[in-house]
Protein backbone atom coordinates (compact mmCIF):
# COMPACT_ATOMS: atom_id res chain seq x y z
CA UNK A 1 0.00 0.00 0.00
CA UNK A 2 1.25 3.55 -0.62
CA UNK A 3 1.94 5.60 2.10
CA UNK A 4 -0.26 8.97 1.84
CA UNK A 5 0.87 12.46 2.13
CA UNK A 6 -0.37 12.81 5.86
CA UNK A 7 1.80 9.67 7.30
CA UNK A 8 4.82 11.21 5.67
CA UNK A 9 4.33 14.54 7.16
CA UNK A 10 3.33 12.61 10.48
CA UNK A 11 6.37 10.89 10.08
CA UNK A 12 8.55 13.78 9.55
CA UNK A 13 7.90 15.36 13.12
CA UNK A 14 6.37 11.98 14.84
CA UNK A 15 10.00 10.15 13.54
CA UNK A 16 9.35 6.15 13.60
CA UNK A 17 7.74 5.70 16.61
CA UNK A 18 4.35 3.60 16.65
CA UNK A 19 1.18 5.49 14.50
CA UNK A 20 -2.64 4.43 15.77
CA UNK A 21 -4.04 4.39 12.07
CA UNK A 22 -7.42 3.84 10.59
CA UNK A 23 -7.23 1.21 7.45
CA UNK A 24 -10.15 -0.03 5.93
CA UNK A 25 -10.77 -3.43 3.80
CA UNK A 26 -13.18 -4.00 1.32
CA UNK A 27 -14.95 -7.65 0.63
CA UNK A 28 -16.30 -7.00 -2.73
CA UNK A 29 -18.74 -9.96 -4.01
CA UNK A 30 -20.32 -9.35 -7.96
CA UNK A 31 -23.67 -10.60 -8.37
CA UNK A 32 -22.32 -14.50 -8.53
CA UNK A 33 -20.98 -14.04 -4.95
CA UNK A 34 -17.54 -13.94 -6.84
CA UNK A 35 -15.03 -11.99 -4.54
CA UNK A 36 -12.59 -9.65 -6.13
CA UNK A 37 -8.93 -9.84 -4.69
CA UNK A 38 -5.94 -8.37 -5.98
CA UNK A 39 -2.42 -10.11 -5.61
CA UNK A 40 -0.90 -7.51 -3.76
CA UNK A 41 2.82 -6.39 -5.92
CA UNK A 42 4.56 -5.64 -2.35
CA UNK A 43 4.50 -9.25 -0.86
CA UNK A 44 3.37 -11.32 -3.91
CA UNK A 45 0.15 -12.57 -2.67
CA UNK A 46 -3.34 -12.47 -3.19
CA UNK A 47 -5.58 -10.62 -1.02
CA UNK A 48 -8.61 -8.96 -0.12
CA UNK A 49 -8.49 -4.73 -1.21
CA UNK A 50 -7.87 -1.92 1.43
CA UNK A 51 -5.97 0.95 2.49
CA UNK A 52 -5.72 3.83 4.63
CA UNK A 53 -8.95 6.94 4.70
CA UNK A 54 -7.62 10.27 3.94
CA UNK A 55 -8.39 12.92 7.06
CA UNK A 56 -12.32 13.50 6.93
CA UNK A 57 -12.94 10.80 4.65
CA UNK A 58 -15.88 8.40 5.60
CA UNK A 59 -15.01 4.48 5.73
CA UNK A 60 -17.41 3.52 2.96
CA UNK A 61 -16.19 6.25 0.55
CA UNK A 62 -12.06 5.19 1.94
CA UNK A 63 -13.74 1.29 0.06
CA UNK A 64 -15.17 2.67 -2.36
CA UNK A 65 -12.59 4.71 -3.93
CA UNK A 66 -9.58 2.01 -2.79
CA UNK A 67 -11.23 -0.44 -4.61
CA UNK A 68 -11.42 1.76 -7.90
CA UNK A 69 -7.78 2.45 -7.78
CA UNK A 70 -6.87 -0.82 -6.85
CA UNK A 71 -9.28 -2.74 -9.81
CA UNK A 72 -11.19 -0.01 -11.62
CA UNK A 73 -14.54 -2.48 -10.33
CA UNK A 74 -17.11 0.45 -9.04
CA UNK A 75 -18.71 -0.90 -6.11
CA UNK A 76 -21.28 0.51 -2.93
CA UNK A 77 -20.58 -0.99 0.57
CA UNK A 78 -23.08 -2.83 2.12
CA UNK A 79 -22.09 -3.07 5.73
CA UNK A 80 -19.67 -2.99 8.62
CA UNK A 81 -18.50 -6.58 9.11
CA UNK A 82 -15.98 -7.03 11.45
CA UNK A 83 -13.70 -4.21 13.20
CA UNK A 84 -10.53 -5.18 14.93
CA UNK A 85 -7.69 -3.53 16.19
CA UNK A 86 -4.30 -5.87 14.80
CA UNK A 87 -1.22 -6.47 16.29
CA UNK A 88 1.57 -3.58 15.64
CA UNK A 89 3.69 -4.15 12.77
CA UNK A 90 7.20 -2.68 11.86
CA UNK A 91 8.36 -2.25 8.47
CA UNK A 92 11.22 -2.69 6.90
CA UNK A 93 12.33 0.88 7.01
CA UNK A 94 11.80 0.80 10.79
CA UNK A 95 8.35 2.45 11.16
CA UNK A 96 5.68 1.14 13.19
CA UNK A 97 2.43 1.10 12.73
CA UNK A 98 -0.85 -0.62 14.58
CA UNK A 99 -4.52 -0.27 12.59
CA UNK A 100 -7.72 -0.27 13.75
CA UNK A 101 -9.41 -2.29 10.54
CA UNK A 102 -12.77 -1.77 9.73
CA UNK A 103 -13.86 -4.46 7.05
CA UNK A 104 -16.50 -3.88 4.82
CA UNK A 105 -18.77 -6.06 2.87
CA UNK A 106 -19.31 -4.63 -0.75
CA UNK A 107 -21.36 -5.08 -3.89
CA UNK A 108 -19.80 -4.42 -7.24
CA UNK A 109 -21.61 -2.08 -9.86
CA UNK A 110 -19.43 -1.76 -12.62
CA UNK A 111 -16.10 -1.30 -14.57
CA UNK A 112 -13.90 -3.92 -15.77
CA UNK A 113 -11.50 -5.80 -13.17
CA UNK A 114 -8.13 -5.00 -14.21
CA UNK A 115 -4.27 -3.78 -12.65
CA UNK A 116 -5.29 0.03 -11.93
CA UNK A 117 -2.38 1.29 -10.15
CA UNK A 118 1.25 0.26 -8.83
CA UNK A 119 0.26 -1.45 -6.00
CA UNK A 120 -1.14 -4.51 -7.56
CA UNK A 121 0.53 -7.64 -10.07
CA UNK A 122 -3.11 -9.07 -10.65
CA UNK A 123 -6.53 -8.76 -10.52
CA UNK A 124 -9.36 -11.55 -10.43
CA UNK A 125 -12.84 -12.67 -9.75
CA UNK A 126 -12.83 -15.77 -7.60
CA UNK A 127 -15.68 -18.46 -6.97
CA UNK A 128 -15.79 -18.86 -3.05
CA UNK A 129 -15.24 -22.25 -3.62
CA UNK A 130 -12.01 -21.81 -5.19
CA UNK A 131 -10.08 -18.83 -3.91
CA UNK A 132 -6.36 -18.69 -4.09
CA UNK A 133 -3.85 -18.94 -0.79
CA UNK A 134 -4.59 -16.55 1.34
CA UNK A 135 -3.85 -15.58 4.77
CA UNK A 136 -5.48 -15.48 8.04
CA UNK A 137 -6.17 -11.81 7.71
CA UNK A 138 -7.97 -11.92 4.22
CA UNK A 139 -9.73 -15.63 4.79
CA UNK A 140 -11.36 -14.56 8.27
CA UNK A 141 -12.74 -11.24 6.44
CA UNK A 142 -14.21 -12.87 3.65
CA UNK A 143 -16.07 -15.39 6.12
CA UNK A 144 -17.18 -12.52 7.73
CA UNK A 145 -18.32 -10.96 4.81
CA UNK A 146 -20.51 -13.97 3.92
CA UNK A 147 -22.14 -13.76 7.74
CA UNK A 148 -25.20 -12.07 8.96
CA UNK A 149 -23.62 -9.20 10.71
CA UNK A 150 -20.72 -6.94 12.24
CA UNK A 151 -18.54 -8.52 14.49
CA UNK A 152 -16.18 -7.14 17.40
CA UNK A 153 -13.64 -8.81 19.47
CA UNK A 154 -13.56 -8.90 23.46
CA UNK A 155 -9.73 -7.30 24.36
CA UNK A 156 -7.16 -9.72 24.45
CA UNK A 157 -4.04 -10.17 26.77
CA UNK A 158 -1.28 -8.22 25.94
CA UNK A 159 -3.05 -5.46 24.48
Amino acid sequence: MATPDFIRSLRATAGQQLLFLPGISAVVLDDEDRVLLNRRADTGRWAVLGGIPEPGEQPAETAVREVYEETAVHCVAERVVLVQTLDPVRYPNGDACQFLDITLRCRATGGEARVNDDESLDVAWFPLDALPALDEFGSFRIKQALGDGPAWFEPTGGR
